[in-house]
């Protein structure tokens, strides 16, 4: 990926320094079935992924992809040939089309120009004037000039400017990528404000069936979402204003999420792209993690992504009415071993179910936001590093011994600190810095990134010119 957006600070040329940029378009490829959208895909991709057979349906379980031109990046879902009255099989491939035109930010409507439009088709585009999304159209199969013709019979589907274009072969496709790329929307500015005139934005993430819905019920006293005992009942992100303690706070219920984005397929794939998008626009998260089950990997992984995202972070431990004296013993040992990297978010042992500890949760929520704010003063941060750098200097490696020359904040929301130094800083000593900060400011609950700018001698000029 060429591009990169960062902020006004320019840490362009620090490795270390992580990269913000909010979720990717997307642009979903519908059709019906065997007029080469697989085909197209790949050629969009540059490389051959997706599935290509003569037959609908085998793309269903690999449906992402991340593609890239003029230094644009975007993801592609390849769907299943789409049509309007199937059953079985083909209706949850044709669902699952549908899934895709919802969740996707351009459409790529590939048509064999050879055959014309179909009834399909008509029907297919019904459905594309209904989402009100942006759509190209891809007149397939023109392989030489001598279906030039035939791409122009398209322009009775009323959907604008036919591409002609042969995904075998490659003709047309540099055109059809440059329109696909004008359509996308512009990557949103990187930007660390958020609007402080509205109600603070709480996610609540976990895996599938861990007591979102029944929490965001229980907090806003109605039944607002639907529980089910069957996993995966919320798919699309619900948001609820609930007045706490005086204060109106605005909480998103998500999605389950099972798996990574990436190995993920049909719905769940979507469901992750929304939760994703759903965290991307809150200020702090909630991950709920199920007491009389295992911490699991996807747990850990779903914490992560809070972390990664710049969010502030508290763990809920749900369903505690279940716990007993066996298994709150394994717990603690639990947490001790697999949550060690996160001993600084706050936790709020509650139940959804019984409304235990509900209390505990909005000043949890306070500490972790006034975490996220904390901006430390140039002055009082670089003399505690003094003393930290005096008592603890960095090991020596190859003859050479680093120095710190100064810090500063960079941002808040995450707190973002840039060390500059005489040489690099090895990760052992970064992690040991960033333990420090902690110990000394606080932070519960709120992700802080330490950035190394290494400052080189510059020869023939003074010192700090």
């Amino acid at each position: 990926m060429s591009d990169k957006s960062v902020s006004d600070n320019d840490f362009d040329d620090d490795p270390l320094a992580n990269e913000f940029r909010g979720p990717m378009p997307v642009l979903a490829v519908v059709g019906r079935p065997n007029v080469g959208k697989s085909t197209l895909v790949n050629r969009i991709l540059g490389r051959r992924e997706a599935v290509v057979e003569d037959r609908p349906g085998v793309t269903r379980d690999r449906v992402a992809y991340d593609a890239t031109w003029n230094g644009r990046a975007f993801t592609v879902v390849d769907t299943g040939g789409w049509e309007p009255d199937a059953k079985g099989m083909a209706a949850r491939i044709a669902q699952q089309a549908e899934v895709a035109i919802d969740a996707a930010d351009v459409v790529l409507l590939v048509v064999d120009a050879r055959v014309g439009p179909t009834e399909t088709e008509e029907a297919v585009v019904k459905v594309l004037r209904r989402s009100k999304k942006p759509v190209i159209l891809a007149a397939n199969m023109v392989d030489d000039m001598r279906f030039e013709a035939d791409a122009n019979d398209l322009w009775g589907l009323g959907l604008g400017e036919p591409h002609p274009v042969s995904a075998l072969h490659g003709r047309g496709s540099g055109d059809l990528l440059d329109a696909i790329v004008n359509a996308l929307p512009d990557p949103p500015e990187v930007s660390f404000d958020y609007p402080d005139d509205g109600p603070r934005r709480v996610a609540l993430l976990g895996k599938p069936n861990v007591g979102k819905s029944s929490l965001l019920n229980r907090l806003a006293g109605t039944d607002r979402v639907v529980v089910d005992s069957v996993a995966g009942t919320t798919v699309d992100p619900v948001d609820e204003d609930i007045e706490l303690g005086g204060v109106t706070w605005t909480f998103v219920d998500t999605a389950g999420i099972r798996k990574r984005a990436k190995e993920a397929s049909g719905h769940e794939f979507f469901a992750t792209l929304r939760t994703q998008s759903a965290l991307d626009k809150a200020e702090v998260a909630v991950v709920l993690i199920e007491v009389n089950e295992p911490i699991a990997e996807q747990d850990i992984r779903i914490m992560q992504m809070v972390v990664d995202s710049g969010r502030a972070l508290i763990i809920g431990y749900n369903k505690w009415d279940l716990l007993d004296e066996d298994r709150r013993y394994y717990l603690d040992r639990e947490i001790e071993r697999d949550l060690v990297q996160f001993q600084w978010v706050p936790r709020v042992n509650n139940s959804a179910k019984t409304g235990r500890h509900m209390e505990r949760l909005v000043p949890a929520l306070e500490t972790a936001l006034n975490s996220w704010d904390t901006r430390v003063p140039t002055g009082r941060l670089n003399a505690f590093l003094g003393e930290v750098v005096a008592s603890h200097p960095h090991p020596v490696r190859g003859g050479k011994q680093p120095r710190i020359l100064f810090a500063t904040q960079a941002s808040t929301r995450p707190p973002r600190f840039v060390v500059f130094a005489s040489g690099f800083l090895e990760a052992g000593y970064r992690r040991f810095l960033e333990r420090r900060l902690r110990e000394e400011f606080g932070f519960e609950g709120s992700p802080i990134e330490v950035s190394v700018r290494v400052r080189e001698k510059r020869h023939g000029k003074p010192a700090g010119d």
